[in-house]
């Protein structure tokens, strides 16, 4: 069972991942954008072998995680041809981006699983709160949501990865239109708005922030905090909750999935934390489903149990 919520992390030091600098780098960044538009996806991608390579040399903290994770995951050890994988299933996705972001969604093969949830959602009007993880690729839902019709909106953390998103907003100066920035004191009132006006807001559930509720659940055979945030705006405006997963499998391939989560119409009073834990063990639980389903989508690259 969940322990009871935390209702902040007050002196704590910050979650590690936001204490980790940035280590991409703007020239090669520039270099691999030059590459894909001029040169195309398959020059491009011959280019991750390197950059895949220099940095399971380079970074001992985030190849330790990542077989720790991977070791979790698979169920037997994980060796550095696991992590190498991971790095490049990583890689991929962010290089996918550039394309999706440049209207060319049309060049991957993408199956949706559960998209009815979605059209029902959008044609009722009423907004929705997609609940995801750092699994897999946010980018091939947001492109296939606007190719469908419904506007899908992120709520994320702008500090982290300021040079890869600098470099994405230069190729799509209308990307931070559709971001909500955590930590505004107006945050809470944009996603509020967002979801007024009948739009669907998207949020990673797995990382938790300095002052933020969390929840000990059981994840991968042990115990690891999720943050209450996510959840608790959802109860709070009264929004249906879905789960979105978007999984690459390699090649052009990618894997949509929406599952029906929580329809939080009345207020739970009292029985709302209770409420939460059990909500975000469900999540929990329907993380680790997935990430047994697709175990090299999972972009955590920190101690996540510590």
């Amino acid at each position: 069972m969940p322990r009871p919520i935390e209702r902040g992390l007050g002196g704590r030091p910050a979650p590690e991942w936001l204490e980790r600098p940035e280590r991409s780098n703007a020239l090669a960044l520039r270099t691999m954008v030059w590459v894909a538009m001029v040169l195309g996806r398959p020059a491009a991608r011959l280019m991750l072998y390197p950059i895949c390579l220099y940095f399971l040399a380079s970074s001992s903290r985030a190849r330790t995680a990542s077989r720790q994770y991977l070791s979790k995951v698979l169920g037997r050890k994980a060796g550095l041809a696991d992590s190498w994988r991971h790095y490049h299933t990583f890689a991929a996705i962010i290089l996918d981006r550039l394309f999706l972001l440049t209207n060319q969604f049309s060049r991957f093969d993408v199956r949706m699983h559960g998209v009815e949830i979605i059209d029902e959602i959008a044609a009722a009007g009423i907004g929705c709160v997609l609940l995801g993880a750092h699994l897999g690729s946010f980018e091939i839902i947001r492109t296939a949501g606007r190719a469908r019709g419904p506007k899908i909106g992120m709520v994320m953390y702008e500090e982290n990865a300021r040079k890869v998103g600098a470099i994405l907003e230069a190729i799509d100066p209308d990307l931070q239109k559709e971001i909500i920035p955590l930590g505004r004191v107006d945050s809470i009132l944009k996603i509020e708005a967002a979801l007024a006006r009948g739009e669907i807001v998207g949020m990673l559930a797995d990382r938790t922030l300095n002052g933020g509720g969390t929840v000990s659940c059981h994840f991968l055979g042990q115990a690891a905090r999720f943050p209450t945030g996510p959840i608790r705006i959802a109860a709070t405006l009264k929004r249906p909750m879905v789960l979105m997963f978007g999984l690459y499998r390699g090649g052009n391939r990618y894997e949509i999935h929406f599952e029906r989560f929580a329809d939080l119409q009345q207020d739970a009073g009292r029985g709302r934390d209770a409420m939460i834990e059990q909500l975000l063990q469900r999540y929990a639980s329907r993380l680790e489903y997935y990430c047994r389903l697709a175990p090299y989508n999972w972009f955590n690259f920190y101690d996540f149990w510590r």
